[in-house]
């Protein structure tokens, strides 16, 4: 289970957990609604709060709502956590800041938002922007226009209506010695399945996804890795090659699979939706915005007349392979 402590794991003080809801004094089984964000997220979400308060001032003519004066202060309110390119969104209450680039959550949170905790890109933005700064009027019409955009929002997480996956969640403090043995014989894991404790067992048997196990106690969130390898190895050909060389160095992968896999299922389509994309896109005049199928002859746009006219799609999404 996600879990956090004092104020020097998440820089929230004890009080404040206490005001949320949290009991206790060590350690804090995290409600599966609660997040930590990234200590550059909050500094961001902390500008945004400040543009919303302009926007309910200037615009709207009432009181300001958030009043932040620094990152600290997001603590407590509501967002709304979006998948990148799908249009569900799920309300979260902010608990804390981490220096980790990643959003600490709940696996049912994650689970919620269509996501796996794999690695995958994440995003948030506070419930207010999501609700004063949208409308169907402002996305476009095109194909996947009705992406990233909170379309469909869950306000309370039900562990029942979430993908089966995350409800497989282990949730034993300790494995039995029949689970190492199976281990060694290759048993398959559904024979095994009566020694196991898992989300969906725990939470029929308790009425609740908090209080679940976990193997391994954690000093402090912050001291392991920080930053995804992917986000830190330079080029394509680099991460291949780190890939390749972690199969190789893991009894159980097979590296000539992982190196099939990678070519045929994001390799190869990521090449092709590229290639298509490039040769199929339009062209915009960068002064006037007016799109065309295909360059004029002259050069020049045909509504403005200026010669800037540029590429949609950019040359990087292409040579990166």
């Amino acid at each position: 289970q996600s879990r956090t402590s004092r104020q020097t794991r998440v820089g929230t003080p004890e009080q404040k957990l206490h005001d949320l809801g949290y009991e206790g004094s060590d350690e804090f089984g995290l409600f599966p609604q609660d997040i930590i964000i990234p200590a550059d997220a909050a500094s961001y979400m902390l500008r945004v709060t400040q543009f919303i308060d302009q926007l309910l001032v200037s615009y709207y003519r009432m009181e300001p709502y958030y009043s932040c004066t620094k990152p600290e202060d997001i603590v407590g309110h509501l967002v709304i956590g979006l998948a990148p390119h799908t249009s569900g969104g799920i309300v979260g209450r902010v608990i804390g800041i981490s220096h980790v680039s990643g959003c600490y959550a709940h696996p049912l949170f994650h689970a919620a938002k269509r996501r796996n905790c794999d690695g995958d890109e994440d995003s948030i933005m506070m419930l207010l922007d999501g609700l004063l700064n949208f409308s169907r009027w402002f996305l476009p019409s095109t194909r996947g226009g009705l992406m990233d955009a909170p379309l469909v929002l869950t306000m309370h997480l039900k562990a029942d209506e979430v993908d089966k996956e995350a409800m497989n969640l282990d949730t034993l403090d300790e494995y039995p010695e029949e689970f190492y043995n199976a281990a060694m014989q290759e048993k398959m894991p559904s024979s095994i399945e009566g020694m196991m404790v898992s989300l969906k067992k725990f939470e029929a048997f308790n009425g609740t996804v908090m209080g679940i196990g976990y193997t391994h106690k954690t000093g402090n969130i912050n001291d392991g890795v920080t930053v995804s390898a992917y986000k830190t190895i330079g080029t394509m050909q680099e991460k291949i090659e780190k890939q390749l060389g972690l199969a190789e160095i893991i009894r159980a992968v097979d590296q000539n699979d992982v190196a099939a896999r990678v070519l045929n299922s994001h390799f190869l389509p990521d090449i092709y939706g590229n290639f298509r994309a490039f040769f199929s896109q339009e062209f915009r005049c960068t002064k006037c915005n007016t799109k065309y199928r295909r360059i004029p002859l002259s050069g020049k746009c045909r509504k403005c007349g200026s010669s800037s006219i540029n590429l949609t799609i950019h040359k990087a999404s292409i040579v990166k392979y």
